[in-house]
């Protein structure tokens, strides 16, 4: 089985890489394909001509072409004979970004656009916490073994009131993750709430290994596969080994409860492994044009029962594996509504060894549904409190487990009436 599905892993990465080559419509961050040289741009230029060429890129890329509803070339007149500084640089930059009143277009400076390449490389530099956003409230839901958080004595539970001087109540997961990571051997300060006693720690920084994928076997016939995060390079690889690890195992639950997305070709690869033939997702340019990306044909995929576990931190190329297999009729998706972040970015390279990423398109689920700022909907809405986690209760799992007992019930009796 391993072998078959490696072999698929390398048509579907191949294929979907010459995709992206000839469209030039690769989701965020990089492909596969392309390693940290080929990311960043060695050229040095002055603040005026990176402001120019930033300029000229978002003109001529940007998914809008109204540019939000505004005259561009105000920006250009604006700016450019008052630009001397690298700051002054980055100024204009973020101003012209802002204008398009658009989260997900924004410029990188050297410092952050390396931290965005060392994410894609599976390593980040953080203190080894998971967390999850529950009723509003920050809660390490995990600590990595052998890391800073373990080491100075934090505990899943915990609740994260502030980062350092910043109150997170109400902030998103990844707000809260960029506050926490920072240089190496740098410090942060956590005030944790931990059984109503405020407990406060400064933990130094470190790089932490990411693992994208945990398997396990549950109620003795289920596979149980969580995504974490699909930014990084290798994350299809350690999926492979996560369906080896339950490959004996009669149905799949897929958690991509707080999973905010990643590498558009990761959720392709992905989806193609559970699909014979049909739609994975449809791409919208800047000129309306709707280009189709089809699972690849051929004789074998994997045929088991799945079922999704979504919910309001499920986005991106999350939504895009779980829109793929509910359209196409291969998983059951349980949880809450997602997140509903239905556009793509790409990421520019540029002078300085600075970034952009920028918004080029917008996808649709393999039925023409465009999720944007909508989200999907679970076939099972069921809610997940701050309460269930304290005692340690999961009724979306628990509703999974069941659908999941059913689903096999049903198949092996469909076999044997066959």
């Amino acid at each position: 089985m391993l072998k078959k599905l490696l072999y698929i892993l390398i048509i579907c990465a191949i294929s979907f890489g010459l995709y992206i080559l000839l469209s030039g419509t690769e989701s965020t961050l990089k492909s596969p394909d392309y390693d940290n040289e080929y990311l960043i741009n060695k050229q040095t230029t002055n603040p005026k001509r990176l402001f120019l060429k930033s300029w000229r890129i978002i003109k001529t890329k940007y998914y809008d072409p109204t540019m939000n509803g505004q005259d561009w070339y105000r920006w250009n007149k604006h700016y450019v004979d008052h630009i001397k500084t690298k700051d002054d640089a980055y100024v204009a930059i973020n101003s012209m970004l802002a204008s398009l009143n658009d989260p997900y277009s924004k410029f990188l400076s050297e410092e952050e656009y390396a931290e965005q390449n060392t994410n894609i490389d599976a390593k980040i530099v953080g203190i080894g916490v998971n967390i999850m956003s529950i009723d509003g409230k920050i809660i390490i839901i995990s600590v990595v073994e052998g890391t800073p958080s373990q080491k100075a004595e934090i505990k899943p539970g915990d609740i994260i009131l502030k980062v350092d001087k910043t109150d997170v109540s109400g902030k998103t997961i990844s707000d809260v993750a960029s506050l926490i990571r920072g240089e190496i051997g740098t410090t942060v300060k956590l005030e944790l709430l931990r059984k109503k006693q405020k407990l406060y720690k400064t933990i130094a920084r470190d790089e932490i290994k990411i693992r994208n994928i945990k398997a396990d076997i549950i109620d003795k016939n289920i596979g149980y596969i969580q995504i974490v995060s699909f930014l990084s390079s290798d994350m299809t690889t350690e999926f492979v080994e996560a369906l080896d690890k339950t490959k004996n195992c009669q149905g799949l639950i897929l958690d991509l409860r707080g999973n905010t997305g990643g590498l558009m070709p990761n959720a392709v690869v992905i989806a193609d492994m559970f699909l014979t033939q049909g739609h994975i997702v449809s791409v919208v340019d800047r000129e309306k044009q709707k280009s189709d990306i089809d699972a690849q044909t051929k004789p074998y995929a994997i045929n088991k029962p799945v079922v999704i576990l979504i919910d309001e931190g499920t986005a991106s190329a999350s939504e895009i594996l779980s829109g793929a297999l509910k359209d196409n009729r291969k998983a059951i998706l349980v949880g809450k509504k997602t997140f509903g972040k239905g556009m793509i970015q790409k990421i520019y390279p540029m002078p300085n060894q600075t970034g952009m990423n920028l918004t080029i398109a917008k996808y649709l689920t393999p039925k023409g549904y465009d999720i944007n700022q909508k989200g999907i909907t679970p076939d099972y809405e069921v809610d997940y409190t701050e309460y269930d986690f304290l005692k340690n209760r999961d009724p979306q799992l628990d509703t999974a487990k069941k659908i999941m007992h059913k689903l096999i019930t049903s198949q092996k009796q469909l076999a044997n009436a066959g």
